[in-house]
C-alpha cells in the first residue's frame, strides 16, 4: 500500500490487510497443490499428511479464512535454514480511528496478524516527524529531524490509558481514504500537547521516566537540538533556517540561550511529545519481540534542508548546489 493511503472499508478480523487492496486489484488467492511435490523432501525438511485438499485451498476468497488443517500442508523446516517473508507498511497506512495509523492497538493488531500468517518482518520505512514547509505531504523521506519520531502516530487512546487524556476529550472518528496530514494535525497535535503539559506538571512514576529519557545520554545529544530547532522554527516565520537571523543561523551561544529562556515551555512540551512517542513504540516493538516478529527500519538516508540535521551539523553536508551530475 502507498505510504499514507487508507483502506477504503474495514479489515475482515484475519486478514487485516487484504481490505486495502483496491477493488480492481482483489483477486482470489491460488495455492499450487504442494500434495504433488516431486522427489525426495530437500536435506531439513519433513513433509507431514494434508487434512485438507489443494482444491479447497484453492477456492479460498481473499479475507476468508483458509480451511482446517491448511497448516499441515506445509513443510516443516529446521529453523536454521528457515527463509522469511514479511510486509512493508508504514505505520501511517493503518486503521487508525482518527484519520491516520498510530501506534496504538492496530499496531498491535497487525503484528499478531503477521504472526498468524507466518510472517516474521515488518519493515517500517523511516518514522521521522516529515517537513511541512515545502510541500513534503507526509514524506518520511524529507524529515525534519532524523532521530526525533512523528508525534503524529501517537496514539490518543494509549495516552487516555496513562491519564494524559480524558475519554470525552477525544474527537469523533474520521474515516478517510488517504491520510490528510494537515487535517490530521489540526485534529490531534493540540489534544497531544495537552497530554505533555499534563505529563510535565504531574508527578508519579511516568515524569520519572521522563526525567530518564531527558538524561539519557544516547537521547539527550540530539534531543536538545531538535527541540530548540522545532522552537525557533515557531518563533520566525521563514521557508528555512538559512533565512534566520544571522545569530540562530549560526548558533550563536547566547542567542540560542535567549531561545531558550523565552521559548522554554515549548522546549519542554516538545520533548515530552518525544517521550510520549518513544513509550508507545517501544510498546510496538516489545509485541513484535515476543511474537518474534523483526522490525527493520529504514534510515531517513533524505534528510531535509530545512531540519535540524542539517542546522547543527552543517559541516557534515554538502549544502552548495551543483547541476549536471546524477
Amino acid at each position: 500500500m502507498p505510504h499514507g493511503a487508507r483502506a477504503n472499508r474495514p479489515a475482515p478480523p484475519q486478514l487485516a490487510s487484504a481490505s486495502s487492496l483496491p477493488r480492481h486489484r482483489r483477486c482470489r488467492l491460488l495455492l499450487p497443490a504442494m500434495s504433488q511435490a516431486r522427489g525426495p523432501p530437500a536435506r531439513g525438511i519433513a513433509c507431514r499428511a494434508a487434512t485438507t485438499t489443494p482444491a479447497a485451498v484453492a477456492a479460498v476468497g481473499v479475507g476468508e479464512d483458509l480451511p482446517e488443517g491448511y497448516e499441515q500442508m506445509m513443510p516443516t523446516v529446521e529453523a536454521s535454514q528457515r527463509r522469511r517473508a514479511g510486509v512493508l507498511l508504514h505505520p501511517t497506512s493503518l486503521r487508525g480511528p482518527h484519520g491516520i495509523g498510530d501506534l496504538g492497538d492496530q499496531a498491535i493488531a497487525f503484528l499478531d496478524w503477521l504472526h498468524g500468517a507466518g510472517c516474521t518482518l515488518w519493515q517500517v520505512l523511516p518514522l521521522v516527524p516529515p517537513g511541512r514547509k515545502s510541500g513534503e505531504d507526509g514524506s518520511p523521506y524529507s524529515g525534519q529531524d532524523a532521530n526525533c519520531g512523528n508525534t503524529l502516530l501517537i496514539s490518543l487512546e494509549e495516552l487516555v490509558k496513562d491519564g494524559l487524556l480524558m475519554e470525552n476529550e477525544l474527537p469523533d472518528p474520521l474515516d478517510m481514504e488517504y491520510v490528510e496530514f494537515d487535517t490530521v494535525a489540526n485534529l490531534k497535535e493540540p489534544l497531544i500537547a495537552k497530554a505533555a503539559e499534563r505529563l510535565l506538571q504531574s508527578p508519579g512514576e511516568l515524569r520519572r521516566q521522563y526525567d530518564e529519557f531527558k538524561k539519557n545520554p544516547d537521547v539527550s545529544g540530539w534531543l536538545e537540538d531538535a527541540a530548540l530547532f522545532a522552537a525557533i522554527d515557531n518563533s520566525i516565520n521563514a521557508v528555512s533556517w538559512s533565512e534566520w537571523p544571522e545569530p540562530l543561523k549560526d548558533r550563536h551561544p547566547g542567542a540560542l540561550k535567549d531561545i531558550y529562556e523565552n521559548q522554554k515551555d515549548f522546549i519542554e512540551n516538545f520533548m515530552a511529545q518525544q517521550f510520549l512517542f518513544e513509550k508507545q513504540w517501544k510498546r510496538v516493538r516489545s509485541h513484535a519481540q515476543k511474537l518474534g516478529i523483526s522490525i527493520m527500519g529504514d534510515m531517513p538516508i533524505y534528510v531535509g534542508y530545512h531540519s535540524a540535521d542539517v542546522w547543527a551539523n552543517r559541516k557534515s553536508f554538502l549544502l552548495v548546489y551543483l547541476t549536471g551530475f546524477p
